[in-house]
């Protein structure tokens, strides 16, 4: 069984026991999310449920692993022949969720 989702702009294909970084919130660990914009949603059997935009009554609940930081992006800048370098760095954060139950 497996459902997809939307959060924060970015759309997810989802099981149940999978962790997922999404953008990061602030709850603590051991909480529970949920996720009420489901696009689609199948019970693994052929039978696919879609969504005009969302599928009534489905949801997608979660729980909160923890917060991490995702991988690192260089951002250079550089100006030729003007010795102009600058480089600098940036990490987001982001929260690990395990998905715990889809309903329909």
């Amino acid at each position: 069984m497996y459902a997809i989702i939307t959060d924060g702009g970015h759309q997810y294909k989802v099981e149940e026991g999978q962790e997922l970084a999404i953008d990061f919130r602030e709850v603590s660990a051991g909480d529970q999310l949920t996720f009420d914009k489901v696009l689609a949603i199948s019970n693994g059997s052929g039978d696919l449920k879609l969504g005009t935009p969302m599928v009534e009554g489905a949801s997608v609940l979660a729980e909160v692993v923890g917060a991490e930081k995702g991988e690192k992006l260089v951002v250079q800048k550089l100006r030729r022949r003007k010795n102009s370098r600058r480089k600098t760095g940036h990490r987001s954060m982001h929260t690990r969720v395990k998905i715990a139950k889809i309903s329909s």
